[in-house]
């Protein structure tokens, strides 16, 4: 090898070496069964990941699992760590109030519960631990109205929602009301475009931010970062 290009690998090997690297995925214990931990050497901040859909991934000890690949929130779990930011994704059956005091009490950073679709409907739940933040992705909004009651219960939230959703559920006509509900506490970020694939309530389509996973991560990462 010339020896200039033995100097520009020597070189990208020290580079890449000084910089912090993420741990391998880890597969952690809660109550209920068991999350999905990615996070990098020292995060800023970190989130509780709820996925959509029946919330089945199946598990297990050493960190395998079998369902909802495609989600949004599991598909991009990784990408979290890589913004500086912890990620937890969780099982169903798992409480997400044990996850949002399993990041605090690990990395002693603000935490911020995100859930996507139908595990929106966990939310209300998850704010007896007193999350830093909340945001909601393609949320089912007008019922996490209905199971929180009051607006003064909010912790800071994000509502990530997008232009073109065509599931039934989540209609764009219900951010409005939600925001108006929430007034100050809420805050929203509109995606368009993208892709559009199949079922309108699926993780293929614009209800999935399919195609638009980068701008999604990088939403949400900043708004975690940002709660205190």
């Amino acid at each position: 090898m010339p020896r200039a290009a033995t100097l520009r690998a020597a070189l990208l090997i020290l580079t890449l070496g000084a910089l912090p690297a993420a741990a391998a995925e880890e597969a952690v214990q809660l109550s209920g069964g068991y999350g999905l931990l990615n996070a990098p050497a020292r995060p800023s901040a970190a989130v509780v990941l709820i996925p959509g859909g029946n919330g089945y991934l199946g598990i297990r000890p050493d960190g395998s699992f079998s369902g909802l690949r495609g989600n949004q929130l599991v598909r991009t779990r990784a990408a979290y760590a890589s913004a500086g930011v912890a990620s937890l994704v969780i099982d169903a059956g798992v409480s997400a109030s044990s996850a949002i005091t399993y990041l605090r009490t690990r990395f002693n950073k603000p935490v911020t519960v995100v859930a996507t679709s139908r595990g929106t409907l966990q939310l209300a739940g998850a704010l007896s631990a007193r999350p830093n933040g909340m945001a909601i992705t393609a949320g089912f909004l007008n019922e996490i109205r209905g199971q929180i009651g009051s607006a003064a219960s909010l912790p800071p939230t994000l509502v990530v929602h997008h232009r073109q959703d065509g599931c039934r559920f989540t209609p764009p006509s219900g951010v409005e009301p939600f925001k108006a509900w929430g007034g100050a506490r809420v805050r929203v970020v509109w995606m368009d475009g993208g892709q559009d694939r199949g079922d309108p309530c699926q993780a293929a389509g614009y209800h999935g931010f399919a195609g638009q996973d980068g701008r999604v991560v990088g939403t949400v990462a900043g708004f975690a970062k940002g709660v205190r």
